[in-house]
């Protein structure tokens, strides 16, 4: 059901770039799909946006109402409302810590450059399936930063809502929901339709089709998404014997529960391990209600890994830059600095399916986008806008290098107004 790869054979990267290049290699079939969805939306708006919701959501209401709402958040056990205040909470606390501050500065000449931070004005969650944590993880730090209009966009489960995601959007003060999923989804708010409002930006995790929608919306300039690719679930578990084969194949399952298309791998020293970890999620699997789509994840994206060394494991790590990583190795200190990913739980305890919950963040980079984005936080919602105020000193002191280099440069249009200013009594 699962690969064992050994990283000392000749052919390991090619084998191991072919798992991690078939999830970034965009699909020519589903493009084509999903283009033919935002093309029917772009022309017959909500006609297209209902054919969809009854075709794969059993769904033909864009907008829920009021009494639908009250009437699935009744149903909800009281136990799962106070975990999910208590979430919200925790989110909130962590994510208040990464507001930015303005920025002001006064050179000798007198110039003055600001960089003042705005928010985004308006933002649209989007949460697949029944995730309320995920509507916490997006709208948290939404709120922080000041957005004043954030959007719940949430497609039904087998025709009905979900009583739990629209609990968290009662805490969260968000008012406005749209029953909506996929592609068509994505497009709906990146244009705006007759029953829609349009939103500056979509963030929240999705299939691997509700990424390239987002991507898509984004290309045609129509609205802004998060600065990495959240796409499908990933872990890599670096275990060594001190570790229960138990655990490890329990967390690599927790990823592999959530899409087909996630990955999760084992990388360790010991052999044995692998063979124990190897056992144990054959048995764990067992009685996995969503064992079919974690049976597929792993036989497609999954692998147990021999690495002879430490060093070579942290390289394997950041040629691969995941989204999860959960330590569970003794001797990994000096080489912590060093490693590429969007989130790392350290020790025993530190369950990386627990992080989902809060207080940190759980939509995160993926396919490798870890090496050069963050996962979502305040600064998402954030945009900073730079001022110039130059003094008379100023523009004739800087104006000076601005004339030459736009004379070099050929920009006479730039130089020339740099000049009037320069000359201006």
């Amino acid at each position: 059901m699962i690969k064992i790869l050994d990283s000392n054979k000749k052919n390991f990267y090619t084998t191991l770039n072919k798992i991690i290049n078939k999830r970034k290699n965009i699909n020519k079939s589903n493009l084509k799909s999903v283009e033919r969805i935002i093309n029917n939306v772009r022309k017959n708006k909500d006609k297209a946006l209902v054919y969809y919701e009854k075709k794969f959501n059993n769904n033909s209401k864009i907008i829920p109402s009021k009494k639908e709402i009250t009437k699935a958040i009744k149903l909800l056990d009281p136990k799962i409302k106070r975990a999910i205040d208590d979430t919200y909470k925790r989110v909130k606390n962590w994510h208040s810590k990464q507001k930015p501050r303005d920025i002001y500065y006064k050179d000798e000449l007198g110039n003055k450059f600001y960089y003042r931070n705005k928010a985004i004005e308006s933002v649209a969650c989007y949460v697949p399936s029944n995730l309320p944590s995920t509507l916490i993880m997006c709208a948290a730090p939404a709120i922080v930063a000041g957005v004043k209009r954030i959007v719940l966009c949430t497609p039904k489960i087998n025709g009905k809502l979900n009583g739990a995601v629209y609990y968290a959007a009662s805490i969260l003060g968000i008012k406005e929901h749209y029953s909506l999923g996929g592609a068509s989804a994505i497009m709906a708010l990146a244009m705006g339709t007759p029953k829609v409002k349009a939103v500056n930006k979509i963030v929240g995790p999705g299939s691997s089709w509700v990424a390239l929608s987002k991507k898509l919306v984004f290309l045609e300039g129509l609205c802004g998404i998060e600065a990495m690719n959240a796409g499908p679930s990933e872990i890599l578990c670096w275990a060594d014997s001190s570790t229960s084969p138990d655990i490890i194949a329990s967390s690599m399952l927790a990823q592999s529960e959530h899409d087909k298309e996630s990955l999760a791998m084992l990388l360790t020293k010991d052999k044995k391990l692998i063979k124990k970890v190897e056992l144990s999620i054959l048995s764990q699997i067992k009685d996995l209600p969503r064992k079919e789509i974690a049976r597929k994840s792993l036989r497609a994206n999954g692998a147990l890994i021999y690495v002879s060394s430490d060093k070579k494991i942290v390289s394997i790590i950041n040629h691969l830059a995941p989204e999860h990583i959960e330590i569970l190795s003794k001797n990994y200190k000096k080489y912590l600095k060093d490693i590429i990913a969007g989130s790392i739980c350290i020790g025993p305890y530190s369950s990386m399916a627990l992080s989902d919950y809060g207080p940190t963040q759980h939509t995160l980079p993926t396919i490798g986008s870890a090496k050069f984005s963050s996962g979502l936080g305040v600064k998402e919602f954030i945009k900073q806008i730079s001022y110039n105020e130059l003094s008379k000193k100023g523009v004739a002191k800087l104006g000076k290098s601005g004339y030459l280099l736009s004379t070099f440069e050929n920009l006479i249009g730039h130089s020339r107004s740099i000049k009037i200013r320069m000359e201006k009594k």
